[in-house]
Order: structure tokens, then C-alpha cells, then sequence
């Protein structure tokens, strides 16, 4: 969170702070972007504009209404367009330290790839500007910016699982391979059947063919699911709520610092309009 605390003091004694006609538009339109307003019509634009991409995906639609959904769609790409601008006229070096702002340019530039000839499939990737919610809502942001941060977390997870399904699908593929080759009839198609079963995806349909051959399969499949399923699973849910909660605090932290901030900031100016009270004869 970055909050700018402006303050213009005039001296009593008549002297005042130069400001450069560019830092005064400069910060008009910093505060016209970062207005709750302005916000608010960048959600609604891109919200509009996912609505006429859906709307798009109807043969019929397209036919009657292609005209008005092609003026709506350019329509809000230059509003993106515009806004980018606007992002890197007030921020100028801090607009590419922002990793939203590079997420956002990048999202609004491949909307200006060819789409011509062979290069047509890139015009699906138009609905990519509706991720530029997440951008937008701070909650979204706060989300994803959390599961980041669980990545690190979530890597040794997936290296436990990944472990897991190896081991499983060798000793599948060798009880099993006989008697289910459709399942187990090799090392990939072990995997990805395990991976079924660990999903909860019809596993039983796998699972009860192989127990009316062998009795004791129950205890392979009940085994697998609970490690899988039960346990490992769970821990990739643990290290995002772990991460949820962290970033909660940092913003906690971050509340707190601009509070003592604003706090320090009142009981300066109330000490200099002392001083200046002090200083105008009466």
C-alpha cells in the first residue's frame, strides 16, 4: 500500500513553495486515476467488455449485433489504452516496478497482436482483459498476491506428491497391469488413473473391477486415497491459508505504519502552526 501525503505550508513571511506546472497536472492526474470513481468505471468497462466477448461465442448474436460488439470491444481497449498512458505519465520508472502495471500492459498488448491469416487464434486470447480485474479489486489482488506467495510452500508439496503417484503407479502397473491393462497397463496410464482416483472422479468404476479379482486391492486404492486425498492434498490448502494469513498481517502492519504516520504528520503541523502563531504579531 502506497499512500502519497502531499502538504503545501505558506511561511508568514510571504515566501512559498515554486511548483513546476507539469508536477501540478502531474498530480491531478494522479488523483483523477486513483479516484474510487475512476475505479469504479475501469471495473464496470471491463465488465462490459467481458460481456460482449461471451456474447461473441453466439453465431447468432454476432450476426445481428456483430456491428455494435466490434464498437464496444475497441471502444474499451482504448480505455485501457488511455489508462496505461495515464499510469505511466504519473508514475514515469515506478509504473515498470509495479508488477500490475506490466501485468496489465501485457494483457492490453496482446490485444494488439495480428489476428490476420494464420494468427487468427490469437484473437481469443481478447478475453485475457478479464483477468485485469484482478488488478483492479484490491481483494483480488490481495488473493492472488497470497498465492504467490504459497508457491514456495506448494512446490515441496507437489515434489511429495509427485513422489507418492510415482511409487503408486510402479506398484500398480506391476499387480495390476495384467488384470487392468486399460488402467494399468503401463507407467502413464498408471499415473494418470491414480490421478483420477485422487481427484474422487468415478474411482470406485477403477477401483471395484480389480477388488472381484483381488481381495486384498481394497487396501492399495484405500491407502492411496487416504495419503493423497486426505493428507497431501489438505496440506496444499494449509499453505494457502498460512499465506492468507500472512498477507492479512503484512497489511495489518502496513495500516498501522500509515497510521503512526498520519498520527506524526497532524503533530507536526500542529507544532508549526504554533511556531507560525508565535511569529504574527498580533
Amino acid at each position: 500500500m502506497s499512500i502519497t501525503l502531499t502538504v503545501h505550508v505558506r511561511y508568514a513571511l510571504g515566501r512559498s513553495r515554486v511548483v513546476p506546472p507539469g508536477a501540478c497536472v502531474r498530480e491531478r492526474v494522479r488523483q483523477f486515476i486513483e479516484s474510487r470513481r475512476f475505479q469504479q468505471a475501469i471495473i464496470g468497462v471491463i465488465l462490459i467488455n467481458a460481456a460482449t466477448l461471451g456474447v461473441e461465442t453466439s453465431p447468432s448474436a454476432v450476426a445481428r449485433y456483430g456491428g455494435m460488439l466490434h464498437v464496444v470491444d475497441h471502444v474499451a481497449l482504448y480505455v485501457f489504452v488511455a489508462e496505461l498512458l495515464a499510469k505511466a505519465y504519473v508514475y514515469r520508472l515506478r509504473f515498470l516496478r509495479d508488477p500490475w502495471n506490466v501485468f496489465d500492459a501485457v494483457i492490453i498488448g496482446i490485444s494488439f497482436l495480428p489476428t490476420a491469416s494464420g494468427l487468427s487464434v490469437l484473437r481469443a486470447l481478447r478475453v485475457l482483459r478479464t483477468l485485469r480485474l484482478i488488478s483492479v479489486v484490491p481483494s483480488l489482488r490481495r488473493v492472488v498476491s497470497a498465492l504467490l506467495n504459497a508457491v514456495p510452500g506448494m512446490a515441496s508439496i507437489v515434489i511429495l506428491l509427485g513422489l507418492v503417484l510415482y511409487v503408486a503407479a510402479v506398484m500398480g502397473t506391476k499387480l495390476y497391469g495384467a488384470a487392468a491393462p486399460e488402467y494399468f497397463g503401463d507407467l502413464p496410464k498408471s499415473l494418470f488413473s491414480l490421478f483420477q482416483v485422487m481427484t474422487g472422479d468415478a474411482w470406485s468404476d477403477i477401483a471395484r473391477p480389480l477388488m472381484d479379482m483381488y481381495s486384498s486391492a481394497w487396501l492399495y486404492f484405500v491407502v492411496f486415497v487416504l495419503i493423497c486425498t486426505f493428507v497431501v492434498l489438505n496440506l496444499f490448502i494449509a499453505v494457502v491459508v498460512s499465506a492468507m494469513e500472512e498477507e492479512n498481517r503484512e497489511e495489518r502492519k502496513e495500516d498501522h505504519a500509515v497510521l503512526s504516520e498520519v498520527a506524526a504528520l497532524r503533530a507536526e503541523i500542529q507544532s508549526l502552526r504554533e511556531t507560525l502563531a508565535d511569529r504574527v504579531p498580533s
